[in-house]
């Protein structure tokens, strides 16, 4: 059973990107094991010093949860047109030690959700510029949930069929992908 780590890049209460999250967690059904994190709030700003001995807590942390993961899955907001300053910072965090980090070569996908016309796309494609530089294998086309207000119900629940189709067959990419990385 494939492990994957689910991280929002949205600290927003009641945010599309995490219920975009809990939506994939009730798909992905008893075959797959998710794990979701929520600990961006806490992870301090990146320092640059990528020789440090050791990072803070909050850092060797994150670090664990995606090494213990077969697989992760992002969704990230757009803020001004790009992803959030704490999922990069995060992110920054990973890359190091380079270039032996803990997102080298993990297949990891990539959702995103906004309230505008583009499903945070451009978010999408920086984040993939962003993992792809630190080593991860990205997998799929990733999936742009546009007018998100008009795609969740007032509690948070993914109601429309098509996007709920959608991130199912990148759930199913992403454990095939992953199965065939563990494979190899």
């Amino acid at each position: 059973m494939p492990r994957v780590l689910t991280i929002a890049g949205s600290l927003r209460e009641g945010s599309f990107n995490g219920a975009l999250l809990l939506a994939a967690e009730e798909l992905a059904g008893k075959d797959i094991e998710i794990e979701r994190y929520d600990g961006l709030h806490a992870v301090p700003a990146f320092t640059g010093d990528r020789e440090a001995d050791e990072a803070p807590p909050e850092v060797e942390h994150l670090r664990r949860l995606i090494d213990r993961a077969d697989a992760v899955l992002f969704a990230t907001p757009e803020y001004n047109g790009s992803i959030p300053g704490v999922l990069k910072n995060a992110l920054d965090w990973m890359s190091t030690p380079f270039p032996g980090n803990v997102l080298r070569g993990k297949t990891v996908a990539i959702v995103g959700a906004s309230t505008g016309n583009y499903g945070a796309m451009w978010a999408q494609a920086d984040l993939k510029k962003v993992l792809g530089l630190i080593g991860a294998r990205v997998v799929g086309a990733g999936l742009p949930v546009e007018r998100a207000h008009e795609k969740f119900d007032q509690s948070g629940r993914l109601v429309d069929e098509q996007v709920r189709r959608r991130l199912e067959q990148v759930l199913d990419t992403l454990v095939t992908e992953t199965a065939t990385q563990l494979a190899a």
